[in-house]
């Protein structure tokens, strides 16, 4: 009773496995593509899947005929067939042919997703990203443009997007799932890829989709998240106006607020950035860039975007991201001092 009781709990995990591995959302899943890199990478997984359950088949199919149209009936050794070149050159040939198969549109995907050749060129029209990876956040400098986000990568759709990696202190490794496969990001040199952002699978998602570290750095690694916000070329256009547009900190518009940006000037001001110009880089990786901490969709890339989260997080980073730097960086605040704050970073908004 207790080995059938066993396997019972077994069968249900099995059952409950399967089930919830078709749990999910299209901004997450690498079986859903969202673009050209993810069209192609799915294609390969799919051709090597046929190809697998195809071999499988055929060996199944060849070891049930064997096993009942040739038993043994007497005790008679069969007939033996070592030394056969008919079979030597069969068992060659085939699995030649299925690596040669799955190995040409392989390469031909390589080759193409590693040109990079648009964004080395100088005066090229192609939109290029900075990604630089930090404990455990990240931050997009979109140099042609010259501002500098944190957190929230904003492209547009229908188009090439040019990404330049880098770790600011261990590796990382970027990932949007539905786009394309991951990039490790490295302290010693820089990798380039690119990806293409498909605009109707992209409403399928409402415009948002999340991006991981897919590289094992530290207690926080399976927080470390960032969202990509996708639009047309022409609202990208008028994003990055808006964004140009700021030259000086925003000033609070409010009685509270004031107070809360008088409090950032004070013990939140040397780390963070909030223009988006990248005039002093160094200074503005220091932590993440706030200039449109208003529009973002997460804090801290995982809470809900209100100003509950935002103050739980102030008060206490460790417990959501355990071995932040942002730990022990500042005094502690009042309730008072945590309501002005929270006012004054939720009007940071570059477009109404």
């Amino acid at each position: 009773m207790k080995r059938l009781a066993k396997w019972r709990l077994i069968s249900l995990f099995a059952i409950l496995a399967l089930i919830l591995s078709g749990c999910g959302e299209p901004f997450l899943s690498t079986l859903q593509p969202a673009g050209e890199v993810a069209d192609m990478q799915y294609g390969l997984m799919k051709l090597s899947t046929y190809i697998m359950v195809g071999v499988i088949l055929v060996v199944m199919i060849i070891f049930v005929l064997v096993f009942f149209r040739f038993r043994r009936k007497d005790d008679k050794i069969p007939k033996q067939v070592e030394g056969s070149h008919k079979l030597e050159i069969i068992w060659t040939v085939i699995p030649i042919l299925l690596l040669l198969i799955l190995a040409v549109p392989t390469v031909a995907a390589t080759f193409k997703l590693a040109d990079v050749s648009k964004m080395d060129q100088k005066n090229t029209k192609a939109l290029v990203i900075n990604v630089r990876s930090h404990l455990y956040w990240w931050d997009f400098e979109y140099p042609g443009q010259k501002i500098v986000t944190s957190q929230e990568l904003v492209v547009p759709t229908n188009e090439k997007v040019y990404f330049s990696l880098k770790s600011m202190d261990v590796k990382h490794a970027f990932w949007i799932p539905a786009v394309g496969g991951k990039m490790d990001t490295n302290t010693d040199n820089i990798n380039k890829f690119w990806l293409e952002f498909d605009s109707k699978k992209a409403d399928e998602a409402g415009n948002l989709f999340y991006g991981k570290c897919a590289e094992l750095c530290g207690p926080s690694h399976a927080l470390m998240d960032f969202k990509v916000k996708t639009m047309s070329r022409d609202q990208f256009d008028s994003w990055v106006k808006a964004m140009q547009n700021i030259k000086e900190p925003q000033k609070a518009d409010s009685a509270i607020a004031q107070q809360g940006q008088e409090i950032f000037n004070k013990s939140c001001v040397a780390c963070h950035a909030v223009t988006p110009q990248n005039n002093k880089p160094e200074a503005a990786r220091l932590a993440p860039n706030l200039t449109n901490f208003g529009d973002r969709s997460r804090v801290a890339g995982i809470l809900d975007h209100n100003k509950t989260e935002i103050k739980n997080w102030i008060r206490n980073p460790e417990t959501y991201k355990p071995g932040n730097k942002m730990t022990g960086k500042y005094p502690e605040m009042s309730e008072d001092q945590l309501n002005a704050l929270s006012e004054y970073l939720m009007g940071l908004k570059v477009q109404q």
